[in-house]
């Protein structure tokens, strides 16, 4: 269903028009750098995953994940999709 009401420049700011950006720490790494501010973190790759948390830095530039306690650092030079590093950064649906 579209909402007619809402202007077709603003249809790309509704949240459920996008794909999260989701993150992993497979590797252990101490710091991983994204280039989003609000992103999904599930751990360790499924099936070791934890919670999937929704994370929002607002207008921090690190967040700890209160599951799995990795550090989370934006970097506005990265895609938000992508990470440092770049294995860290979960593409395959969940």
């Amino acid at each position: 269903m579209v909402r007619r009401d809402i202007h077709p420049d603003f249809k790309s700011k509704i949240m459920a028009d996008h794909i999260v950006p989701h993150f992993h720490n497979d590797p252990g790494v101490a710091v991983i750098e994204i280039g989003a501010r609000e992103f999904m973190c599930v751990g360790a790759r499924p099936p070791h995953d934890h919670p999937h948390v929704f994370l929002d830095m607002g207008g921090d530039k690190e967040i700890i994940c209160p599951y799995c306690s990795t550090l989370y650092r934006h970097d506005p030079a990265l895609d938000p999709h992508a990470a440092r590093p770049e294995a860290c950064a979960l593409t395959e649906a969940v």
